[in-house]
């Protein structure tokens, strides 16, 4: 079964801590993911001191607006609480060793390496070594590297997922290359593959869990329009739930591997299957061949079709009128 869960992290604070993890019960995910930062170990002092004029900026530099949308620690342990009334798992992605520590100690169960992260090589065996099990977003990254962080975390023996990503906002179809699911399912068979979307709609997240993904994870806004470069390639609440439907019957539809006819055929199959049919008057001891036998809808059913080749070279025992059904006990 597929996991779906939500990322949330840019929507604004003044819509209360625990909005999004309501929503996200609602919407059927089984689990909401924030980020968790510390700015002075996550970015150099130039890079928070760049003039930061979007217009998606919450600040005149790039420390100012991230400053703004970073959740302190007090309502990091307010959100998961208000997760855990709602019975949905609480986590986070840890963009640096201060904030992975933070969230061992606030007992996430599992942990999430971002796609900037996935070639940090020294994070994300930090964060193995807390033994929790990992899920890495490999966006922006070839497969050297995701080859790479398989190498270095095999020595840990933790559960681990990688999760194929395009880092774009929004992700280009032609640029989402699903079939990389499968190269990752061939390559790293004792790894959880999932899949992180950034695309606009739903049904590329759909044909990711048909391909296998054990994890979808997207993001969650309120309002498509909010300032924030990932609002455009989020989905809003009632789009969400509509593709947690749609991910459970795609999940329900792969079924089994094994191809037989199912209950729900029955009707049709007695009503349309085909039956073998004299094709002419043939009598008590021919030795049947293809020519004497026509297949055909036919009232009794009959042998089925399929078993043509088994009744050529058999011998009739009973005499047989034109278009009348052949039946097992109607051959040696």
């Amino acid at each position: 079964m597929s996991m779906p869960f939500t990322c949330n992290h840019t929507f604004m604070k003044s819509f209360g801590l625990g909005i999004m993890s309501r929503r996200s019960v609602r919407c059927g995910a089984n689990c909401v993911k924030f980020q968790k930062s510390n700015l002075n170990s996550r970015f150099n002092k130039a890079a928070l001191d760049r003039p930061y004029t979007s217009h998606h900026s919450w600040g005149n530099t790039y420390g100012q607006h991230r400053a703004h949308l970073e959740f302190s620690e007090n309502q990091f342990k307010e959100l998961k609480n208000h997760a855990e009334r709602h019975e949905i798992i609480f986590s986070a992605s840890g963009m640096d060793k201060v904030s992975l520590r933070f969230l061992n100690e606030l007992d996430v169960p599992f942990f999430k390496i971002g796609s900037g992260d996935a070639d940090n090589y020294p994070l994300i065996q930090y964060a193995a070594r807390f033994r929790k099990p990992l899920i890495i977003s490999t966006g922006m990254q070839s497969i050297d590297t995701v080859q790479k962080v398989y190498s270095l975390l095999k020595q840990f023996n933790i559960n681990l997922c990688f999760l194929h990503c395009v880092s774009a906002y929004p992700a280009p179809p032609s640029d989402i290359n699903l079939h990389v699911i499968k190269s990752y399912q061939e390559k790293f068979p004792d790894v959880v593959i999932g899949y992180s979307g950034h695309e606009t709609g739903t049904e590329i997240s759909i044909a990711a869990v048909a391909l296998g993904s054990k994890i979808l994870e997207r993001h969650l806004t309120l309002d498509k329009t909010w300032k924030g470069s990932d609002h455009c390639a989020s989905l809003d609440p009632e789009t969400f739930q509509q593709l947690v439907s749609q991910v459970r019957n795609v999940e329900t539809a792969l079924g089994s591997h094994i191809k037989i006819m199912r209950e729900s055929e029955i009707t049709c199959n007695r009503k349309l299957g085909k039956t073998l049919v004299a094709s002419k008057h043939l009598q008590c001891g021919t030795v049947l061949s293809e020519d004497m036998l026509d297949i055909k809808v036919a009232e009794p059913k009959g042998l089925s079709a399929d078993q043509l080749y088994n009744v050529i070279g058999c011998t009739l025992i009973h005499d047989k009128e034109y278009d009348e059904s052949i039946f097992e006990e109607d051959v040696s």
